[in-house]
């Protein structure tokens, strides 16, 4: 994992941003799906790692919205939890242990140190708060790409490919804000090329 940049104090922007979120990117139908796929070792380590990242950004928007009040965090931080639903119903599916530690706590150390870092820096300011949310986003998308490519299993496909797509919308959310302050994101795992043609792309129907 690539090592995120301190992000720089921006100055404080008092934000009265109303946007529709999808709140749910996964298909109830999911919940039914008839798993009868063998699952590898990699799926496994995929889907506990994703389960983990998708709390990384409930929890991390949890604090900010907490520091800020502001609803763009708090919608974000719903669709989040309906994202680590939709990989729990998998590992519920295919009969895998795995645990959900308390708010905060996180069993992979990068996620942990991750965490731990926006605690600091969403402090500094609610622009700053915003950059956070455009990192986690541009992180996930990256992410889910990773296990995407390395999988063959049609089920944790169709799961993260609609996580991919809530993602894309998020991160155009953020971007939004973070333009109308005045200020500019720089992707961090992101190519320029794929950060720019998601955020010059319309938000998309995660469900259909």
């Amino acid at each position: 994992m690539k090592k995120i940049q301190q992000f720089r104090a921006f100055p404080l922007f008092i934000f009265m941003v109303s946007l529709t979120f999808l709140n749910s990117c996964t298909d109830d139908d999911n919940d039914n799906e008839i798993v009868n796929q063998t699952i590898t070792a990699s799926d496994k380590a995929a889907l506990i790692f994703m389960l983990e990242e998708e709390k990384l950004a409930r929890d991390t928007y949890a604090y900010l919205d907490g520091l800020w009040s502001v609803n763009q965090f708090a919608n974000i931080k719903n669709s989040e939890q309906t994202h680590m639903n939709a990989v729990e119903n998998l590992l519920i599916q295919y009969n895998l242990d795995y645990t959900i530690l308390p708010v905060g706590e996180f069993a992979n150390q990068d996620l942990q140190n991750l965490y731990n870092q926006f605690l600091i820096d969403g402090a500094v300011s609610s622009a700053n708060a915003f950059q956070i949310g455009a990192t986690i986003e541009d992180l996930d998308i990256v992410d889910l790409q990773s296990n995407l490519d390395a999988t063959t299993n049609s089920a944790i496909i169709s799961v993260f490919e609609k996580l991919q797509c809530g993602s894309r919308n998020h991160l155009r959310s953020f971007i939004a804000t973070i333009e109308i302050s005045g200020s500019t994101y720089v992707p961090q795992f992101l190519t320029q090329e794929e950060f720019n043609l998601i955020i010059n792309s319309t938000n998309e129907q995660c469900n259909q």
